[in-house]
């Protein structure tokens, strides 16, 4: 009862990510194909593999078993493939990298036109979002987190600036017409332009000078999506509209043009940079590998 190893993948690909639209997205196929060759893959075997309702998909007691013993078996494939990808003159294929909205608007650009410069038969695949995600189960090889929100047992690496800072500034005007703050605390009497994360948590805004750490939660007249509509909040402080925290490097070109002034900026918080992470298995893939050895090359890094 010989099973097509195509149609075993794309069981893998929608069990691991949840449904067919999320399934194709991971594995660059589309939906009716994995549903199709799902189906294929039940009727070969007699057995259903899925539960299907409009709103998921999930493994049954049969497809669970199966799920646990392909994954490992359909790993040890690829890692035979990818030896024989690894002899190649130039490493091929694509690399797939889950990324919060900050990586890919202030750490990859730096780095991705040199990299594919350099490997021109790599594709590079970016998902930027700043949901928390298993970028396994979301058919990533790799993933871009700081420090606080790496998972276990994965291997991190440094990747972009080591050190940042969280950055305070709003437009001259604002601070003309309210007043400048003095202490962190000054903020709960100030219109703060906040976001929040996927979650729906919001994160109070943190500040530290000499040792001392202040916390606060500032109120306002806009709260955004954070990454995806952090743009927007940006807009909002240059027009005027409150006070803004932010990755220092999102800011910096308006802080450099005067669009948007410095506030509080000795309570200014550092934190540490960026980590490529990924599972720590015996054979990367070979785009991943290239990638892993190109950012581990000795560059100027603040």
């Amino acid at each position: 009862m010989a099973a097509d190893l195509g149609d075993l993948a794309a069981f893998v690909a929608v069990a691991r990510a949840g449904g067919f639209r999320e399934g194709a997205r991971a594995s660059g196929l589309s939906a009716s194909g994995l549903s199709e060759a799902v189906r294929r893959l039940e009727a070969r075997l007699g057995v259903r593999l899925l539960h299907r309702t409009t709103r998921s998909v999930a493994p049954t007691e049969a497809g669970a078993r199966l799920l646990e013993r392909l994954t490992p078996a359909l790993g040890e494939i690829e890692a035979a493939l990818d030896v024989v990808n690894g002899l190649r003159d130039r490493p091929a294929g694509t690399l797939r990298l889950n990324v919060p909205v900050s990586a890919a608007r202030l750490v990859l650009p730096g780095i991705v036109p040199a990299f594919l410069a350099a490997y021109p038969e790599i594709r590079l695949d970016v998902v930027a979002e700043d949901s928390f995600v298993d970028v396994m189960a979301a058919g990533c090889d790799a993933g871009i987190r700081y420090d606080d929100r790496l998972e276990q047992d994965m291997i991190a690496i440094p990747i972009g600036p080591r050190r940042q800072r969280f950055a305070t500034a709003a437009a001259p005007a604002y601070l003309d017409r309210h007043g400048r703050p003095a202490h962190p605390r000054d903020l709960l009497a100030h219109a703060c332009l906040r976001g929040r994360f996927a979650s729906g948590a919001m994160t109070d805004w943190e500040f530290e000078r000499d040792g001392e750490v202040v916390r606060v939660e500032p109120g306002g007249p806009l709260i955004v999506r954070a990454g995806a509509a952090t743009d927007l909040a940006v807009s909002a402080a240059i027009a005027g509209t409150g006070i803004i925290t932010l990755f220092e490097d999102w800011l910096r070109p308006h802080l450099a043009s005067g669009t948007l002034e410095p506030v509080l900026e000795s309570w200014w918080q550092p934190f540490p940079g960026p980590f490529l992470y990924y599972p720590g298995r015996r054979h990367l893939p070979a785009p991943l590998r290239a990638f892993v050895d190109f950012i581990a090359r000795p560059r100027d890094r603040p």
